[in-house]
């Protein structure tokens, strides 16, 4: 018996997996959406900082415990990222950073903008080395691709939000450009898997939620680029509802579904489309707009309880960190 087997807590901590940093994408996506809330209501901003430290300890709270993984068991890590499915999530932990960029923007900018460098740095680096080894000599089948392929192309369009306003315009150009090519291209990709391949697995269905995140953030970001919204715009933010819609036609598959820690893909993509409605109502005075952000907050506060409080019954009765 090898020491991970003979300690639990040890097994556990080497499957703790790289999807916990979603936990965080959705905690950051959750507090920028309030703050917009607070923004197109004339509030304070005292709901958006108090969520802003509470994603912050969560964020650290992952982050410890996958550098602990990372340390005692590379070999774990290494694993995942082989894994077909779960490598798109590395770029969860750079778009993290991100998103805490935009959230500090507004409050302590010199801060916003170290983390802006470092979380744009390491998506750089973690969505060229994603593809890389996605066109690399390692073959995948048509059931191994699912819309979480999606999220280093919704890191890369996420850099211009915070990146415009601190003054990176081209490296903001740069990014925005190759992420819209990536969703295009993988979009194709994972609609014709959809259409003509096997159904989801069970545990892969709300990753269904992220066709959402791209269009959605690229309107936000596009926002910042172009200073209007325009024709361009008007089509992404379109887009984004229509991936909705679609979404919203496979809720009876979701509720089948068990618990697993891919549930959390319902959050940030959620949180993009709230965040992205609101920006669109301040950009074009548009009250309907204003009154379709308020729905999708208001929906969104309700999932992230819930899957808070499924999360920490998951870990209470030792369902999640387990051998797959």
């Amino acid at each position: 018996m090898n020491s991970v087997e003979a300690h639990p807590a040890g097994a556990r901590l080497a499957h703790f997996p790289v999807t916990f940093f979603a936990v965080g994408m959705g905690m950051l996506g959750l507090t920028i959406a309030v703050h917009a809330a607070e923004a197109a209501y004339g509030r304070g901003s005292e709901a958006s900082t108090a969520l802003l430290g509470l994603s912050f300890g969560v964020i650290a709270l992952v982050a410890f415990f996958y550098t602990l993984k990372l340390l005692l068991h590379p070999g774990a890590v290494s694993a995942e990222w082989h894994h077909p499915v779960r490598i798109a999530f590395f770029p969860a932990i750079s778009i993290s950073l991100l998103l805490a960029s935009i959230a500090l923007l507004g409050r302590w900018p010199e801060v916003a903008h170290g983390v802006w460098i470092g979380g744009t740095t390491l998506q750089g680096v973690l969505a060229l080395s994603v593809i890389s080894a996605w066109i690399g000599h390692r073959p995948f089948q048509p059931g191994q691709l699912t819309p979480a392929w999606f999220i280093p192309a919704v890191g890369n369009v996420i850099v211009p939000i915070a990146g415009v306003p601190l003054g990176h315009v081209e490296i903001a150009w740069l990014f925005f450009s190759g992420g819209l090519l990536f969703w295009i291209v993988l979009l194709t990709l994972v609609m014709n898997r959809l259409m003509f391949h096997d159904p989801l697995p069970g545990k892969m269905v709300p990753t269904l939620m992220i066709l959402i995140a791209p269009p959605a953030v690229s309107y936000v970001a596009w926002l910042r680029l172009a200073g209007e919204g325009g024709a361009f715009g008007h089509v992404l933010l379109s887009v984004a509802y229509v991936f909705a819609a679609i979404v919203v036609t496979q809720g009876g598959r979701f509720l089948r579904m068990p618990f697993a820690m891919s549930w959390w893909a319902l959050s940030f993509p959620l949180a993009a489309l709230a965040i992205a409605s609101f920006a669109h109502a301040a950009a074009a005075g548009s009250e309907a707009h204003r009154w379709i952000g308020t729905g999708l907050l208001g929906l969104l506060v309700l999932v992230v309880l819930a899957l808070v409080l499924r999360t920490a019954l998951g870990i209470w009765r030792n369902e999640i960190c387990i051998a797959e």
